[in-house]
C-alpha cells in the first residue's frame, strides 16, 4: 500500500508540471520513471499444475541515475479464470454432480486464479538504440514476494463448506520470497508524445503452501514450491525529470 501511495502521489504531482521538449535528447540525464503495464504471463514449474495462463497490470517507478543505472519498486496483481488443478470441489459436490446451498438449491461456484508481487530492482540501460542516450536496452534484475491462491467464488449462494475458515482448506494459499529478470526496451521521446516499454519477462517464487491441509484431497500440503512465470510486459511511461534552468519538467 504505501508503494502504491508514492506511485500515486508521482504521479498527481508530475500532473501539475510544465512541459518541456528539449535536455531529454541532447545527453544522459537522471530522472524519475513511473510506468502502468499490462502482461500476459504461462505458468511454469509447480505452477503449472494450478493454473493455465494469466493476466498481470503492474505499477512501478524507477530512478535513472546520469549513467543510466536504474533503481526501482514495483508491484503487479495477477489474476486468470483458468484453474487446472483437479478435484478442488470434490467433497462438496452430491452424487447428483452438484453443488447445494443453505437452502438446497443448486449453486454456481466458480474457481479463478488470483495473486500479486511486489519486487525491489536494480538495472541498466544500454543505448544501443533508440532516438536518444535515455532510451534503450533496459536490462533490470529484482528480488521481492509472490502470493497467489485460487478465488472460490459462490456468485449469490451460501454454500456452508466453503464459507469462512472452511474455505482456507480449497483455496491453496501460496507465497514466499521471489526473483525476477526482466529484458526489455524503454522507450523516452525527445518530443513527449510517445512514452512506453516492452520486453520479456520472468519470475520465479520460492514459495510455500500456507495452508497446512486441503479437505478435497484429505492431506498435507508439500511445503515447498516452485512456482515460475514468464510472459510479455508492455506499458506507459512517465519521465519526470529536472530541467537546469527553470525545475522540473515531465513528458
Amino acid at each position: 500500500m504505501a508503494l502504491a501511495r508514492t506511485l500515486l502521489t508521482l504521479i498527481s504531482t508530475a500532473t501539475l508540471l510544465t512541459v518541456s521538449a528539449q535536455t531529454i535528447g541532447d545527453t544522459t540525464i537522471a530522472l524519475v520513471v513511473v510506468q502502468a503495464n499490462y502482461a500476459q504471463q504461462f505458468p511454469g514449474g509447480d505452477l503449472v499444475d494450478r493454473f493455465g495462463t494469466n493476466s498481470n497490470i503492474g505499477l512501478g517507478a524507477f530512478r535513472k541515475f546520469s549513467n543510466n543505472y536504474t533503481l526501482g519498486g514495483e508491484g503487479s496483481f495477477m489474476f486468470g479464470n483458468k484453474v487446472v488443478e483437479p478435484g478442488i470441489l470434490r467433497n462438496v459436490i452430491n452424487s447428483a454432480g452438484q453443488i447445494v446451498d443453505n437452502t438446497g438449491e443448486q449453486a454456481d461456484v466458480f474457481l479463478y486464479e488470483r495473486g500479486w508481487s511486489a519486487f525491489a530492482t536494480v538495472g541498466r540501460i544500454f543505448p544501443l538504440f533508440g532516438p536518444n542516450p535515455n532510451s534503450g536496452l533496459h536490462l533490470k534484475l529484482g528480488g521481492g514476494y509472490l502470493r497467489h491462491k485460487v478465488r472460490v467464488q459462490t456468485q449469490k449462494n451460501v454454500v456452508p463448506q466453503l464459507e469462512d475458515e472452511y474455505l482456507e482448506g480449497y483455496d491453496r494459499l501460496s507465497a514466499g520470497p521471489a526473483a525476477l529478470a526482466y529484458l526489455g526496451y524503454q522507450h523516452l521521446s525527445n518530443k513527449g508524445r510517445v512514452n512506453f516499454h516492452i520486453g520479456l519477462e520472468f519470475m520465479a517464487g520460492f514459495t510455500q503452501a500456507l495452508r497446512a491441509y486441503n479437505f478435497d484431497t484429505e492431506q498435507y500440503n508439500t511445503p515447498n514450491r516452485l512456482d515460475l512465470l514468464s510472459g510479455v510486459r508492455a506499458g506507459w511511461s512517465l519521465p519526470i525529470y529536472k530541467k537546469l534552468d527553470t525545475g522540473f519538467h515531465y513528458y
